[in-house]
């Protein structure tokens, strides 16, 4: 009773002592989310790139002037995990930053996940002093690499990467700067493209800037500048009640990116060392112990290093708290200088940092937790990507004058993983995206450009088994309508494929293949850039999630649901979960043979 007591008096304290009450504490979070969902929405409707329009690779954001996250409603995870490295440089190299400003960066070593992630920042002032950043993330299709994909694995240096823009200013006085948006437009393939993904940007940045003005006349600009106060502390003490809900100790996992011929022969090691502090409420996530730098575009940049660990470890906690500089403070990630999974040494190549080394590194993270054993942690997810996520381009000559295309198709996601109580996510698309990413209609892919999508379906058989299943990978193939066609990949899960956790199994490989005229197929490399003539087609398995504990706990009704929508070949029940199918009463399905399934597991 005293001990309760105690508690009601430290709550009671808590609450006299703020300065917003909690009812305009939940209104004015939501009138933020709005906001943010109201900038995406512009950038998703004003954007001409089918990869941000239907696939949604875009993110949007709020942040104090000081730096801070505030707000990112739903966002590509690894797009916002670190906002707060993408607007310090501008207060670093701009000592003039006023009202109607607006700033453009692109760069790995200024703050961004990748060169395609193309970013604008806009100051929010209010009652003449600068108190926020509104943000919109997008990647572009193209940025003028040597070839025409923004994934580069063998791209050693920036200088192979195409144009960066190094945190400059590109609007004053809300009008673009007219020198530095020539660069993009004489340096891009598709500067139409470009230019009006980048205006859809602005529009959503000034839309952001627009609505926070209105709800500081509303609210009080003394009443916001509180709320934001009282908004960190509420996410940082979330996190430490969730925190104080795990296991002490020290974890660690280690897993494996797929070799790269001539960049990582064997392969890439990562090893994430995750300490959990339950008293202090905080978690250390230790990368030190990694390779250095590759001589290729898949080392990390400082933000998607220090993203993918924020990513792991919200990935294991409760997803009500808010993602704020509050909640992200709980959590401490070491880095290395130099290394692969740290911060690289310019001008070392990242243009794959988004994808590939970093689903790995968020997988490490997330499956650490695992060691604390059921319920903790999750299954390794399905990465990227396989050419079902490829970048196609080409020149389009159906339409009379013949134009140049480039387009990142995301038509074969992969699948999520196995976790407790929850079989794995069939649109996942890898752990960088958690599920945001949106796998493209065929139809507006088909009418945008000059390809027909032969076939999408799910892979049979693909699924790592478990108590809880991982997703199944996706399937299918597409070609060209209009000449040769290039896609562009980087398919890891073809030989260290996604393992399972506490007795769960793992995926089976993706793999990517090309069928030519004769109908023949051969085998394709991993990363590649496949050139295509008209007529032939591009066959994609993506990866699938690992499985979440024993297989033979798992419910007989799910088995026989996973064979009965083709998911899973009838003979590998038995087998794998000792479960025992016969044929239902519609000779079409199956269903538990409930006598023999208990003698099975019983033996």
């Amino acid at each position: 009773m005293v001990a309760k007591a105690g508690r009601r008096t430290k709550v009671a304290a808590r609450r006299k002592a703020a300065k917003i009450d909690p009812l305009l504490m939940a209104v004015l979070s939501s009138r933020l989310e709005a906001i943010i969902r109201e900038m995406s929405n512009t950038v998703m409707k004003a954007s001409r790139s089918a990869v941000i329009k239907n696939a949604r690779d875009m993110s949007c954001g709020l942040l104090t002037y000081d730096h801070r996250l505030i707000c990112v409603e739903e966002a590509m995870p690894i797009h916002v995990s670190a906002l707060d490295l993408t607007t310090r440089p501008i207060t670093e190299l701009f000592d003039d930053v006023r009202e109607g400003d607006a700033f453009f960066n692109n760069s790995p070593y200024l703050g961004v996940t990748h060169h395609a992630d193309m970013t604008l920042c806009t100051p929010v002032f209010l009652d003449g002093e600068p108190l926020f950043w509104t943000l919109s993330r997008s990647h572009h299709a193209d940025v003028g690499a040597p070839e025409p994909s923004t994934y580069l694995p063998y791209a050693a240096e920036v200088y192979q990467e195409g144009v960066h823009f190094p945190c400059v200013r590109i609007q004053r006085d809300y009008q673009d700067i007219a020198d530095v948006v020539r660069i993009g437009l004489h340096k891009i393939r598709v500067p139409k493209i470009w230019y009006g993904d980048f205006k859809a940007q602005v529009g959503a940045c000034r839309i952001g800037e627009r609505r926070l003005k209105e709800l500081a006349k509303r609210y009080g600009t003394a009443t916001v500048k509180a709320f934001v106060e009282e908004w960190m502390d509420y996410g940082k003490r979330r996190a430490i009640a969730a925190i104080r809900q795990l296991k002490a100790g020290t974890y660690t996992y280690q897993t494996a990116h797929d070799p790269v011929p001539g960049v990582a022969d064997t392969g890439i090691p990562i090893k994430a060392v995750v300490t959990i502090d339950p008293r202090k409420g905080k978690i250390t996530v230790d990368l030190r112990d990694n390779p250095d730098c590759v001589p290729g575009g898949i080392n990390l940049s400082e933000a998607t290093a220090t993203g993918s660990c924020l990513i792991g470890v919200f990935y294991n906690l409760d997803p009500s708290i808010p993602h704020n500089a509050g909640s992200a403070s709980r959590v401490k990630v070491l880095l290395r200088d130099g290394c692969v999974v740290g911060r690289p040494t310019f001008p070392a190549g990242t243009s794959v940092a988004t994808t590939n080394v970093n689903d790995r590194l968020i997988n490490a993270v997330q499956c650490a937790f695992s060691r604390m054993g059921e319920p903790f942690g999750l299954a390794e997810g399905g990465g990227d990507f396989s050419a079902g996520l490829g970048v196609i381009a080409g020149v389009e000559s159906r339409k009379g004058r013949p134009f140049p295309y480039v387009n990142q198709l995301c038509v074969g996601l992969s699948g999520g993983p196995g976790l407790y109580g929850h079989d794995g996510w069939l649109t996942y698309e890898a752990p960088n995206g958690g599920g945001v990413l949106v796998l493209d209609s065929i139809e507006i892919d088909e009418s945008m450009y000059p390809v027909l999508l032969e076939e999408r379906r799910i892979a049979k058989d693909s699924m790592g088994c478990g108590h809880w299943n991982g997703a199944p990978a996706t399937a299918g193939a597409y070609r060209s309508l209009s000449g040769d066609m290039t896609v562009a990949y980087c398919s890891d899960g073809d030989t260290n494929v996604a393992k399972g956790v506490l007795k769960g199994i793992a995926a089976a490989p993706a793999g990517n293949w090309r069928r030519g005229r004769n109908g023949q197929t051969e085998q394709l490399p991993s990363f590649h850039i496949a050139k295509l003539k008209e007529g032939e087609a591009i066959i994609y398995r993506s990866c699938a999630g690992g499985g979440y504990g024993d297989p033979t706990k798992r419910e007989p009704a799910a088995v026989a649901r996973d064979v009965n929508r083709y998911w899973l070949d009838a003979d590998r029940a038995e087998p794998i979960y000792k479960v025992a199918l016969k044929k239902a009463a519609n000779g079409v399905d199956v269903e538990v043979d409930k006598a023999r399934t208990a003698s099975l597991r019983a033996g």
